[in-house]
């Protein structure tokens, strides 16, 4: 069964593990500085968790921490997030977590971005509802280039 819940700090080596995994990072592609670096990661959760503004919660499989999902921006452009661990794929997990975490989050439209070659995250987003509504162009911080991007909208 999955289950979100408020983050606890017991679950953060978790998710320092999920979000430093090589592999997990080149699929992603879009990675940020604290994704390698453990201090700032930890700083990135501190300043997360105090933004009121936020929506946060750590994603459960059969009570077992697996990932984490949110919600963050302006109420017109509110953005889903999420990072499930890759011993975890393919099992549905992103899926019925994304679900629960927009069923939490009343604001609409929701958007989201992708690396065009992640179609598993792809999927996930438009089994939730989500459909394409543009493309573009980004850097890939784990990759080390420009990357294309799908972008993203549940209205």
């Amino acid at each position: 069964m999955i289950t979100l819940r408020e983050v606890r700090d017991s679950d953060l080596p978790v998710f320092w593990e999920h979000l430093s995994d090589p592999e997990a990072q080149q699929v992603a592609a879009v990675t940020r500085p604290y994704h390698y670096d453990r201090e700032q990661s930890d700083s990135h959760w501190a300043r997360l968790r105090g933004d009121p503004g936020i929506l946060l919660r750590t994603v459960l499989a059969d009570d077992e921490v697996v990932g984490h999902a949110a919600v963050y921006g302006p109420p017109e452009e509110r953005e889903v997030t999420y990072w499930i661990g890759r011993a975890h794929w393919g099992r549905g997990i992103a899926t019925a977590a994304l679900a629960a975490l927009v069923e939490l989050e009343g604001t609409r439209p929701l958007h989201a971005h992708a690396a065009a070659d992640n179609a598993g995250s792809i999927r996930t987003l438009e089994k939730n509802g989500f459909a394409v509504t543009g493309r573009g162009r980004g850097f890939a911080f784990a990759r080390d280039a420009e990357i294309d991007e799908v972008l993203l909208t549940l209205a």
